[in-house]
């Protein structure tokens, strides 16, 4: 079966977004003018779940081994993860000391300063991480404040295969369950639960949407209909919520309410809207992203850490929008670059994994 270029080019496209988000929300909390950063939403992880919805299909076992498969992976990752940030920590304890490694941390904020440093192995922060507990990594802060999605999209997965298997006819029941249930935890925020089912209820109802759209075309008259729906939905927002709404839409987005959903529309309508109409036929910087999404994902949050330090040393030497360019430039190509590095890795994980597995099995 021949490989639709149009997914590849929106996970590259949403993978880009994810990095300029994290550029503007992380290191850039200390020069992006706040409106930037709320902009930067536009294009979110919304758009990863709809795009699952639209790959996914009703074979359970094909799904939990790629679900599998991501797992392994991901420990991999977090495993080397593990001993980068343990490794620093000892080699700062080591030559420097505890107030150089205390400094050293104090680039990310207050909020994120280390708490825990030690010479001995936190081992109990891998077990967390291998069962989806995200512990902050110390070194790269990043890593585990971009990981909810990844716990969510497991869920998610699981729970929307099993629907698509079972209820193949009753999917729009599904989504309409999702909305309503979505409705009442912002009607009644006083019984909106805590965990994931927030997280999960709306994204579910992206998710099946997107599945109701593979291999479809939204019409074309149809278009300003979306589109004018979504100018609705936010006049109505500004109105009802107020204009200071618009500096807490990255507030309401964990988990998601009213205002970061509606913040959303945009972004899933024009990925529908472009979905069997816009033609890529030739591969590109951006497919191969898109291709490699899961591998970028991982870099974006190394390399968002890295840019840290870059911007202490700028800030103040050049206007913030040019500042804002550069380092985002320089995340792409560091993610870019760490993330070749990273599937290499995967790659020697698997044929270890392999090896391990002929030398121990039964004969």
């Amino acid at each position: 079966m021949k490989r639709d270029l149009y997914i590849d080019f929106a996970k590259g496209i949403a993978t880009l977004s994810i990095v300029f988000i994290h550029t503007a929300f992380w290191s850039g909390q200390f020069y992006i003018p706040a409106e930037v950063r709320v902009f930067s939403l536009v294009f979110d992880v919304a758009l990863f779940y709809a795009l699952s919805g639209i790959t996914s299909g009703a074979n359970i076992e094909k799904t939990l081994y790629r679900l599998l498969k991501l797992q392994i992976t991901y420990m991999i990752f977090v495993t080397l993860l593990f001993f980068l940030d343990y490794f620093f920590k000892a080699f700062g304890l080591a030559f420097f000391s505890m107030e150089w490694l205390q400094h050293f941390y104090s680039t990310f904020g207050s909020k994120y300063a280390a708490t825990s440093v030690s010479a001995v192995p936190q081992w109990q922060n891998l077990g967390n991480w291998y069962l989806h507990q995200y512990t902050n990594a110390d070194t790269f802060p990043v890593v585990m404040g971009s990981f909810w999605y990844l716990k969510v999209y497991f869920i998610l997965t699981v729970l929307g295969v099993m629907i698509l298997r079972f209820f193949p006819k009753h999917i729009p029941w599904f989504i309409g369950i999702c909305i309503v249930l979505t409705l009442l935890f912002n009607i009644f925020p006083e019984i909106y639960p805590t965990g994931q089912v927030g997280y999960v209820a709306f994204y579910m109802a992206v998710f099946l949407t997107g599945n109701l759209m593979k291999g479809k075309k939204v019409p074309d008259r149809v278009i300003p209909v979306l589109y004018g729906l979504v100018a609705a939905a936010l006049a109505w927002m500004f109105w009802f919520y107020g204009t200071e709404i618009f500096y807490k839409i990255n507030r309401n987005k964990f988990p998601p309410k009213i205002p970061y959903i509606i913040w959303a529309l945009f972004s899933l309508v024009t990925l529908f809207a472009g979905y069997n109409r816009l033609k890529i036929t030739r591969e590109s910087f951006i497919t191969h992203i898109g291709r490699n999404a899961i591998f970028f994902y991982f870099a974006q949050g190394i390399s968002s850490s890295l840019v840290y330090f870059i911007v202490v040393q700028l800030q103040e030497n050049m206007p913030w929008w040019l500042l804002m360019i550069l380092i985002y430039a320089i995340n792409i190509g560091l993610a870019f670059f760490i993330s070749g590095l990273l599937k290499k890795a995967d790659d020697s994980g698997w044929k270890m994994l392999q090896f391990l597995r002929v030398k121990t099995a039964v004969r």
